[in-house]
């Protein structure tokens, strides 16, 4: 267990501060929802991601990623027997999903643009295997979307 970096806190807060008003914009944007109506749900997805960040803060040695613990969190909170289930989901439920998409991808581009020196170090191999896994997943998502449909009856 380590203390909390505050600086480093501080940073991630003004951060995901940025991403929930992009989130925000993009929604007012591209769907016409209203901001006022949406702010409650960015809070509290704000939040489970705040909460994650000092959990992984807090045990930086854990090979579980921030990630997982949000993934964590937002399923304890959305589940249907935890009393807080029924406000989470009304809220979150306006916030779309492709909104939350767009300044993830944003970040996700800058991350692997600040390391285009590393990734040319990797040579062809890199390209090679990230094709595989490419493909690998997309038909795998597609295995898995066919047999729930067949499954609900929709095909």
């Amino acid at each position: 267990m380590q203390a909390i970096n505050v600086n480093k806190m501080l940073n991630q807060t003004k951060i995901l501060i940025l991403c929930g008003m992009l989130v925000l914009l993009c929604q007012k944007v591209g769907l016409g929802t209203s901001i006022i109506e949406s702010i409650p749900g960015m809070v509290m997805i704000f939040a489970v991601a705040l909460i994650a960040l000092t959990i992984k803060e807090v045990f930086p040695k854990s090979i579980f990623p921030a990630f997982g613990w949000v993934t964590i969190l937002g399923f304890a909170l959305s589940i249907p027997y935890n009393p807080l289930s029924g406000p989470f989901m009304y809220y979150t439920n306006k916030i779309n999903f492709m909104a939350i998409t767009t300044p993830l991808l944003a970040f996700a581009g800058i991350s692997v643009g600040n390391k285009i020196e590393e990734l040319k170090s990797m040579s062809w191999k890199i390209a090679l295997i990230s094709v595989i896994v490419f493909i690998s997943i997309f038909f795998a998502c597609a295995l898995i979307a066919e047999a729930v449909m067949k499954l609900r009856g929709e095909i």
